[in-house]
């Protein structure tokens, strides 16, 4: 049986975390615009509701 002993020296790890980090912010940057494309498909702006009453 191997043992291996694996070793994080700091720079690996602030790297490591920093990824983590990066990672979830894309994720909620994407799920944000997500949330706003869906919404803007039911909710008119009123820049076009002004425009369809003249």
């Amino acid at each position: 049986m191997k043992i291996f002993l694996l070793y994080i020296d700091p720079g690996s790890g602030s790297y490591l975390v920093q990824m983590i980090i990066a990672g979830i912010l894309a994720g909620l940057f994407y799920f944000k615009n997500l949330w706003m494309r869906i919404k803007s498909f039911f909710v008119k702006s009123k820049k076009e509701e002004n425009s369809e009453n003249d």
